[in-house]
């Protein structure tokens, strides 16, 4: 079954996730020591804290990206991470409230996603939303080739001779008196009431003349 853009974004989430935790929680010890916890807890929500410690999802890492930026982060990040880290956090908020991704926006966020990844060094999880990325983009191409098949197929052909086509003039020769003009207009149509009743022309009252001038066509 071929996965949503939602369920793509939703995917790398997690390879961030992955990914950034050792990160954050080394950068955090170096900084704080044995008390980096109660540091981290300032940045994060209730869904963060449990009686085991620190449940640290992709948002919870956002979080204390952004608060401990100035403290820890930014000697070892730059600014434009600082940009990934923001415009992150409202990709994580929007894919957590079911906003539909176009196919523009999730490979948009799968690259800032893999740009933060390997800011950060985290190779493994880089190279498999690298990935993610090529097969959207496949997925993109293939339905561009398809709408651009669908275009060439519905075009109009009307007043649009195809190159090496023969005016239907030169093919379809007309009999020689409708092409003399000698051949009244109203004689190509049969009036069936007068020939129910016996009247009009002979052509259409008599059937051997009215075989004799007609042409049978499919």
């Amino acid at each position: 079954m071929a996965q949503s853009n939602h369920e793509r974004v939703g995917r790398a989430l997690e390879l961030l996730n992955t990914g950034l935790k050792p990160f954050v929680e080394r950068e955090m010890q170096a900084n704080y020591g044995p008390r980096w916890q109660y540091e981290a807890v300032k940045a994060l929500r209730e869904q963060h804290i449990t009686d085991d410690g620190l449940h640290l999802d992709a948002q919870g890492l956002l979080l204390i990206l952004w608060d401990q930026w100035q403290q820890v982060f930014k000697n070892v990040l730059g600014h434009s991470e600082r940009s990934l880290v923001s415009e992150l956090r409202e990709t994580r908020n929007k894919w957590a409230h079911q906003t539909a991704f176009s196919t523009d926006d999730a490979y948009r966020a799968l690259d800032s996603v893999q740009r933060l990844l390997t800011a950060v060094s985290a190779a493994s999880e880089a190279g498999e939303v690298e990935r993610q990325k090529q097969e959207l983009l496949r997925l993109r191409f293939e339905e561009q080739a398809r709408n651009e098949t669908r275009k060439v197929s519905v075009t109009p052909v009307e007043g649009r001779p195809g190159l090496g086509l023969r005016p239907w003039r030169e093919i379809v020769t007309p009999h020689p008196d409708v092409a003399s003009g000698h051949y009244a207009s109203a004689e190509f149509a049969a009036d069936l009431a007068q020939v129910a009743r016996g009247l009009g022309a002979d052509e259409y009252r008599v059937p051997r003349d009215f075989f004799q001038r007609t042409y049978l066509t499919y």
